[in-house]
């Protein structure tokens, strides 16, 4: 999709006459790693230019995937995002856990959910790739590829200033400066920003929910070499540091006896709940003119996260499930990559990467055994365990009459006494090098017709972990986690393992695409391509399971069409698409009951198909608008393989709504020299998803729609930027999550969305 501005001859900032024909700008995109128009790129792509995204506010992930057809970006925090390309998502925490869906920064990946969610600042564009991207990314890019391009630094001096205030005590600042060094070959470029608001949820325990606390800094270099070849250096540092997490019970009331998922919350530990992640790195970037046919790029990237993560996974006010989630990660990248084009029939790449990464997740929790027991009571299988030992276990209330948590009900027919802080924890562990070689090049049979082939050839050495350390004092509930009740041991959710438990294994793979392209007129062109992507091999741990799961692939079968109408002052796109899966993995809670909660298992085949549709361009003189549409039928397919019925038969995948679309206007009324009004209203909405890959019914989120709008006026040919911003207008009551670890308890835990919010800005350029 094109960005709905101005055309890129047009001075930045600058106002459009109304009696002026717009042309849209035809950005210019380096998808398959090389400069080319975007409505010339066979490939499913959404481009935005960081213009763009700050005239609607677009400034986080989740901001952006409603104005991308195919892409939902579910962000339960900072530290625990989901991303979902047509269909398939990519959120697992664990460390032994490849990812499905690219998320590259300037050609580094940050694809490991715990240090992806980055802030959108100070951007040139976003190039969101739908599809399979393995050829061209690599791994983790099995069905998609997000990549953010920042604004490099450049010759000329100048920057920006932008303050902003909100309602829930919202403060927004972000500033740049760019400014030449040493004779027009040396820049630097500093950005930086900060973003804190309350809680939108009240917690009753004290403190609030859903907040966000996030700053951010970025320092570049760049340095021309000659004329034709340059280095950039960039470091990113952000940490997030916001309030906890609103999981919600849907079965246990607060204090004030009420399940209301949108009212106040009754969470534990109250201000001692929440986040504090840092992510950071630094790459480097080398563009060197071999020849005049010739170019040689280099990315070299590192890259390190940490976060500490509390959450009261039961969702309420009783002490039965306290966890938290320490996670660590560190990686490497290296990629050479050598590049032809002669301006004739063939152009392509060549190269080899080297990657590297080591990560591990620690899982502490604790509980009040007699909360813990009161709340498993509810639970048939927790009972039948409890019988096994003789013992007749009564459904427990939860909560006394008066609302107040169950601490002290009396419990006869168990003689042993409950510990009121009993604490244990689990570790998974992840290391994988990855090598690859690949190749892609584009043959231009005549003027209208052309071929891209590419390949690439992986070798992956992976070791997954897994540790559980003792508990801190023997426990009548020991075993039950693990479905094998033995009273008295020290662990109640897992079985504790001798040390740390590993394994590896060594993995060989190839994927790639084959891609046609007809140009029927200057206008218009279609493209029709078969790949295949792949995500890793991966192993499930436990004290009591120690397996391989495949790797899952995807055979995808895509055509579209690509065209602009009006001279260039409207532009479309269509998309339909196919994929077959094989070995579709997904997780589910563990089976034993045990530790890890969740686990990854071979769901077995999936089909999806598809239709996108984007359109953009001038409605009126002054006026631009946008559509997107989206409908996906993605499910699990009756039988295997083998003919053997299967667990999720006709499911549709989680996260996955049917239908999805975005529209929005900008409207630009020119008053005096080089002054404007403006009014940017956009809408989103989506079917109904379900939140687990099993379609239980509860944990599901119907239809729904939000309602954005930002006005104001720009002065001075755009020097000066004074404007008002709402989301959410109409106040819709939705949830982005259900489910979660509470589910496993018996109590599953709700995420509800942000309410309305509204705020102000007043930019500055200079």
């Amino acid at each position: 999709m094109l960005p709905v501005t101005a055309s890129a001859q047009q001075a930045p900032g600058a106002v459009a006459d109304p009696e002026t024909a717009v042309e849209l700008d035809r950005m210019v995109v380096t998808a398959q790693k090389r400069e080319q128009q975007v409505q010339e790129v066979p490939i499913a792509i959404t481009a935005y230019s960081g213009e763009f995204m700050e005239s609607l506010g677009v400034s986080t992930m989740g901001d952006l995937s409603g104005y991308v057809p195919g892409l939902q970006v579910q962000e339960q925090s900072p530290n625990n995002p989901g991303f979902v390309i047509r269909g398939i998502t990519s959120d697992s925490g664990a460390a032994n856990v490849p990812a499905r869906v690219s998320i590259f920064q300037d050609g580094v990946s940050l694809s490991r959910s715990r240090g992806a969610s980055v802030e959108l600042f100070d951007m040139e564009r976003v190039e969101i790739l739908r599809g399979p991207q393995g050829t061209l990314f690599g791994r983790a890019a099995e069905i998609g590829a997000v990549h953010l391009i920042q604004n490099k630094a450049n010759g000329e001096f100048g920057g920006e200033v932008e303050l902003g205030l909100g309602n829930y005590n919202q403060r927004r600042f972000s500033g740049v400066l760019n400014a030449p060094i040493a004779d027009q070959a040396l820049y630097a470029r500093l950005a930086v920003f900060g973003e804190q608001y309350d809680g939108t949820v009240d917690n009753l325990s004290g403190g609030d929910l859903n907040g966000k606390d996030t700053r951010a800094v970025r320092g570049s270099l760049g340095m021309l070499i000659g004329e034709m070849s340059r280095i950039d250096v960039i470091f990113n540092y952000q940490r997030d540091t916001p309030p906890g997490t609103d999981f919600r019970s849907g079965t246990i009331p607060n204090r004030r006896g009420s399940t209301d998922l949108f009212g106040p919350a009754d969470l534990n530990r109250g201000d001692e709940l929440g986040l504090d992640r840092k992510v950071y790195g630094a790459t480097v970037l080398g563009d060197f003119a071999l020849s005049d046919n010739w170019t040689l790029d280099t990315i070299s990237g590192w890259r390190h996260f940490e976060s500490t993560e509390q959450f009261d996974a039961d969702g309420s006010q009783i002490a039965a499930l306290e966890f938290a989630e320490i996670a660590e990660g560190k990686q490497f990248s290296q990629e050479f990559r050598f590049n032809y084009d002669a301006g004739g029939a063939f152009a392509g790449f060549f190269g080899a990467s080297y990657f590297f990464e080591d990560g591990s997740q620690t899982v502490p929790f604790t509980t009040d055994e007699r909360s813990l027991l009161a709340l498993l009571s509810h639970d048939p299988n927790v009972r039948a365990a409890i019988a096994q030992l003789g013992l007749n276990l009564p459904e427990i209330p939860v909560l006394l009459p008066d609302g107040t948590p169950n601490v002290n009900y009396p419990l006869p027919p168990l003689p042993l006494p409950l510990n009121p802080a009993h604490s244990e924890s689990f570790s998974n562990y992840g290391t994988t090098q990855a090598w690859d070689v690949f190749a892609d090049g584009t043959w231009r049979v005549n003027d209208r017709f052309e071929l891209t082939a590419g390949l690439r050839f992986s070798r992956e050495d992976i070791e997954a972990g897994y540790q559980a350390d003792p508990g801190s004092a023997p426990s009548l509930l020991g075993g039950l986690g693990a479905g094998v009740p033995m009273p008295g041991s020290r662990n109640i959710l897992n079985l504790a393992t001798n040390g740390r438990l590993t394994r590896s294994g060594s993995f060989d793979s190839a994927v790639g695409r084959l891609v046609g392209r007809y140009a029927f007129s200057d206008t218009l062109s279609g493209y029709a391509s078969i790949s295949r992507g792949r995500r890793p091999e991966a192993f499930n741990l436990s004290p009591t399971v120690s397996e391989e799961v495949p790797a899952e692939t995807v055979d995808s079968y895509e055509i579209g069409l690509k065209g602009s109408l009006g001279g260039n002052r409207f532009a479309w796109d269509v998309a339909a698409f196919r994929y077959e899966y094989s070995n579709f993995q997904t997780d589910i809670p563990n089976p034993s009951g045990g530790t890890p909660l969740f686990i990854t298992t071979n769901a077995g085949n999936a089909t999806a198909t598809g239709i996108e549709v984007a359109m953009n361009g001038e409605l009126a003189p002054g006026l631009v608008g946008f559509l997107n549409y989206a409908w996906i039928d993605a499910t699990f397919d009756d039988r295997d393989d083998d003919g053997n019925p299967q667990a999720f038969a006709g499911n549709r995948f989680r996260l996955t709504p049917e239908h999805s679309a975005s529209l929005g206007l900008d409207w630009q009324l020119p008053f005096g020299a080089g002054h404007a009004f403006y009014l940017r209203p956009s809408y989103t909405w989506q079917s109904r998803v379900f939140f687990e890959d099993d379609n239980t019914a509860g944990l599901e989120q119907d239809a729904y729609g939000l309602f954005n709008l930002r006005a104001g006026v720009r002065l001075d040919d755009g020097r000066w930027d004074i404007g008002i911003w709402g989301r959410n207008l109409a106040d819709k009551e939705y949830l982005i999550d259900a489910g979660n670890t509470g589910r496993l308890f018996g109590t599953p835990t709700y995420i509800p969305g942000s309410p309305r919010m509204y705020g102000i800005t007043a930019r500055l350029k200079f």
